[in-house]
């Protein structure tokens, strides 16, 4: 029976809109009516006739409904009751109408449909690995800002990239985060994040290079969008060459766009090279502590270069702004400094470059002169192999010098030896290099070579998509090496080439070992060109191998081992070579003394005293 009575009022509640109203004023009317009955019955003020209290109960009904309540003749009462009705019937419309518009504003809200009406903001298209390293620096940036906003626009869901972005950017500060979506290679959509009154766009490299044509018609769509003749900086990147001219030819001729690929071989190499290396690179492009400003000084012109080295006790002069935006890295002391030329510089922050009432003092007694140093064939071990290996042994080769050798341990296959032959071809004759097949994951391949031999080993990481499925990967390789290093006594030179920064803490390797990560350091990059244009061509000429770049030295080539002086002084012996020094690394070690910071130390206070060690290295911008 009680099946029976729930299946006919299922039944009763399926016959639609007026049904249901039926049976909501049938269920308030079970309740309202006795409720008031008692209510007026059990009131010693209510009157005493069935006819009065019958209409007192009808007030109580009306008044609890909104129904009006009105007493009289039959005719009165109805039409109280159809106001009632048309009063509620409006009311409830208009209610219905802002819940409705109300519901639709926030869906669109959280959608991420709606305009974005600022200035001055960075832009920052598309969702990949960089987009926490890119909107963290430009969060960094923008800490003495007041009024700053960082927008993101990507194809995602919004509430998504806001968590995502919580969580790994942490808080703001005055910095306003504010997400977006559509798609990047709409201009109807790029419009919603004001791209032509931002500061600066940035457009993302995709994780996989087959998404590199994505990236050329969203250049072509943000063109589109804030016009020829638009003066917002726009920087992006791809990670195949054979799309970086159509994707500068797509920005626009005032864009800078990089190459992942070949800027991540020329790090690698010169971390091979110079161990160390990858963490003075990490100090210079992170936004916190030191990094490069350019500021004017009408104050030096007409003087020199050289004088300018020494004129800021808290910045470290590197380079000049030519007229035309031409930039000159390290020129030569004696360069005379013009009233339109503009400092590069390297300082905590804009703010601080000041010129005090008189330079550091410098104690000659203890500068050397400059050492004959003998440079020597190179012996380089590459472990892995990946579409970056290629570009890795072209750049090995450029700076080689006669009789280096770099012995290739890679598993064999068409790719392998397609990337043979072109690598092969662009060694030339100053460098010989020698394959061996092999797995570097496998013990058997690697207790065959002596690899604390070699003057650095360099393992390579899969590409991204692969090495994600089970199969051994790089850490493998890094795990045997560790291992040799503890059996043998010797310590490893290990160059470690990633995609993901998050695979570096899990890397077993000793403290001083080499790490290229490449997504974090081309976004450390992207976000570094987009608050200076200049840097580009600065960026361009540090990474090459001709041309000025960063070297770690021997203190004792500078200073007198063992003495006490200022980084002023070091500052002044490298002057005197036509060096910009910046900075000292102080690797740590037993024989290191306690009160000593190890580690890489940039722009410090020229003033400040310091014990230099035969272990300290000067860090200097200077040709090789």
């Amino acid at each position: 029976m009680g099946q029976r009575a729930w299946y006919w009022f299922d039944t009763t509640l399926a016959g639609g809109t007026s049904v249901l109203i039926g049976w909501l004023v049938a269920a308030c009317l079970a309740v309202v009516v006795p409720t008031s009955a008692v209510l007026v019955w059990t009131d010693r003020r209510a009157p005493d006739s069935l006819s009065g209290k019958l209409a007192a109960v009808w007030r109580n009904t009306g008044e609890t409904l909104r129904l009006g309540g009105e007493g009289g003749s039959p005719l009165r009462i109805a039409l109280s009751v159809l106001l009632a009705l048309v009063a509620l019937l409006y009311v409830s419309t208009l209610v219905s109408l802002i819940t409705t518009g109300l519901s639709e504003r926030l869906l669109a809200l959280r959608r991420g449909r709606s305009a974005v009406l600022e200035r001055g903001h960075a832009v920052v298209l598309g969702w990949s690995e960089q987009v926490f390293t890119v909107v963290s620096e430009l969060v960094e940036a923008n800490a003495n800002q007041r009024r700053a906003a960082v927008v993101v626009l990507a194809d995602e869901n919004k509430t998504e990239m806001e968590e995502a972005l919580a969580a790994k950017v942490g808080p703001t500060g005055r910095t306003r985060l504010i997400c977006r979506s559509g798609r990047l290679t709409d201009p109807n959509d790029l419009l919603r994040v004001s791209p032509a009154t931002a500061h600066a766009v940035v457009v993302l490299p995709g994780d996989k290079p087959s998404e590199d044509g994505e990236i050329v018609k969203t250049l072509l769509a943000l063109r589109a969008a804030v016009g020829d003749e638009s003066p917002v900086r726009i920087v992006a990147a791809v990670r195949d060459d054979r799309y970086r001219l159509a994707a500068t030819l797509a920005a626009g001729p005032h864009a800078s766009v990089l190459e992942v690929d070949d800027i991540t071989a020329r790090l690698v190499v010169q971390a091979a090279r110079q161990p160390g290396l990858s963490a003075v690179h990490q100090e210079l492009l992170d936004f916190e502590g030191a990094e490069f400003y350019t500021v004017t000084e009408p104050a030096l012109t007409g003087r020199t270069f050289g004088d300018a080295l020494l004129a800021y006790p808290t910045s470290c002069v590197v380079g000049l702004v030519r007229d035309g935006g031409t930039v000159a890295l390290s020129p030569p002391p004696d360069t005379v400094i013009r009233p339109d030329d503009a400092l590069v510089v390297i300082a905590q922050d804009d703010d601080t470059t000041v010129l005090p009432p008189a330079p550091p003092a410098v104690d000659p007694t203890v500068i050397v002169p400059r050492p004959e140093v003998t440079a020597r064939p190179e012996r380089v071990l590459l472990l892995g192999w990946n579409r970056r290996a290629p570009r890795i042994v072209t750049q090995l080769a450029r700076c080689a010098l006669p009789g280096s050798v770099l012995e290739v341990v890679a598993e064999g296959g068409k790719t392998t030896a397609t990337a043979v032959r072109v690598s092969g071809a662009a060694a030339g004759g100053a460098l010989s290099v020698v394959f061996r097949r092999g797995d570097p994951t496998r013990p058997g391949t690697l207790h065959a070579i002596d690899a604390a031999a070699y003057d650095s080993v360099i393992v390579l990481g899969p590409d991204r998509g692969h090495g994600d499925h089970g199969e051994p990967d790089d850490r493998t390789t890094l795990l045997l090496l560790r291992a040799m290093e503890r059996a043998s006594g010797r310590e490893i030179p290990v160059v470690t080439e990633m995609t993901d920064d998050r695979n570096r803490v899990l890397a077993p390797v000793s403290p001083g070992a080499d790490f290229i990560v490449s997504g974090k350091l081309i976004g450390l990059l992207m976000s570094q060109i987009s608050q200076n244009h200049h840097l580009a061509p600065l960026f361009e000429e540090l990474f090459s191998p001709e041309g000025n770049g960063i070297h770690l030295r021997p203190a004792s080539h500078y200073l007198r081992p063992g003495c006490e002086a200022t980084f002023a002084t070091v500052v002044e012996s490298a002057r005197r070579r036509g060096e910009c020094a910046i900075g000292f690394r102080s690797p740590a070690g037993p024989e290191a003394a306690a009160d000593r910071d190890p580690g890489v130390r940039l722009n410090p206070c020229k003033a400040t005293p310091r014990r230099w060690s035969g272990r300290d290295e000067i860090i200097v911008i200077a040709r090789d």
